[in-house]
């Protein structure tokens, strides 16, 4: 049997139609049981799926945006789970390789008491083996946006050669490159991940990073502070929570926009919902304060809904909060029609 990694079985032929985004990571199997129950004394779990860069693909799909993921997967069951949970989304999966031999990650989740553990089991998994050669692909060529995140360079050597790769070298000619900080702490720690966020960031064209992400990184969360740190970007995001975002700009004011109000469901996928939202910005060609805006009233859909993919509500319902006066808008149980 060969050991080399080969195309999912949705590949399609190469002459097809680019795509207008491109996001590279690593999805995983979530695993969780009851609300509640301890893991070890559950009799049953629920499967889900997760991932940074495939939730954003997804977002920017149901905002009506030709999105593709790049990952590799195991020849087994949670990676098949995994490429038809993103394909379901709305998707292209056709860059997606499946690693014979590696497993696909997985997570899992520990309800207690007062907060949920976590475990990873990621280790050596079939995404942590993608390198450089994974942006090799023809059928990259005319995308306009490249997203990828800062988890993928904590996975292994190779993956950080990978995010290395594509934020120096542009192997996606044109493309925008955008990198969302993400740091995991739990994949490594502050003082090893800093110098390589801040160099991967300061290379990228569109950086996202959270104040308090960026506060345990480098020492401030300030976001002038932490423009002066990534003089390279076009364009920081620097994301208060519930507060609001600010965008610093080559040769421009800062501009901030504040966060709708909302009732909180769960806050896991509500940053690439945001960078989703403000990418979608990007590609419709909206004005900064429109980019932010776009950003906050996706993230308000991921944080009132549960799980990692919230329902969109037509562009329409958009376009009203876009360009009414921004109190900001309460959407305090609010819940807009897909």
């Amino acid at each position: 049997m060969s050991t080399e990694p080969r195309p999912h079985d949705a590949a399609v032929p190469a002459g097809s139609p680019p795509v207008e985004v491109v996001t590279v990571g690593e999805t995983m199997v979530v695993l969780c049981p009851a609300p509640g129950e301890p893991l070890e004394h559950a009799e049953r779990v629920a499967l889900s799926v997760g991932g940074a860069e495939s939730n954003v693909a997804g977002y920017l799909a149901r905002l009506g945006h030709d999105a593709a993921w790049v990952s590799r997967v195991g020849d087994d069951p949670f990676g098949r789970a995994v490429v038809r949970h993103v394909a379901a989304a709305g998707v292209h999966v056709d860059l997606v390789t499946v690693d014979p031999t590696a497993p696909t990650g997985l997570y899992v989740k520990d309800p207690g008491p007062t907060a949920t553990a976590v475990h990873y089991y990621r280790a050596g998994s079939a995404a942590s083996r993608m390198g450089a050669d994974a942006l090799a692909d023809p059928r990259l060529t005319g995308a306009r946006v490249l997203h990828l995140s800062g988890i993928t360079p904590a996975l292994s050597d190779s993956c950080r050669a990978l995010v290395a790769h594509a934020v120096t070298d542009r192997p996606v000619p044109g493309a925008l490159v955008s990198f969302d900080v993400n740091h995991r702490a739990r994949l490594w720690p502050a003082e090893q991940a800093a110098p390589v966020l801040r160099d991967l960031a300061d290379r990228s064209d569109l950086v996202f990073v959270g104040q308090d992400e960026a506060e345990a990184l480098w020492g401030t969360g300030d976001p002038l502070s932490v423009r002066r740190l990534l003089p390279g970007p076009r364009t920081v995001v620097v994301k208060d929570g519930a507060v609001g975002a600010t965008a610093l700009r080559h040769d421009a004011e800062p501009v901030f926009v504040e966060a709708p109000r909302v009732a909180v469901v769960e806050p896991v996928g509500a940053g690439d919902a945001f960078a989703a939202g403000y990418l979608a910005g990007v590609l419709r060609g909206l004005d900064p304060v429109r980019r932010l805006r776009l950003g906050h009233l996706v993230a308000a859909q991921a944080l009132g809904s549960s799980g990692d993919n919230a329902p969109v509500p037509q562009w329409s319902w958009f376009d009203r909060l876009l360009d009414d006066p921004w109190s900001p808008p309460d959407l305090t149980g609010v819940r807009a029609e897909g």
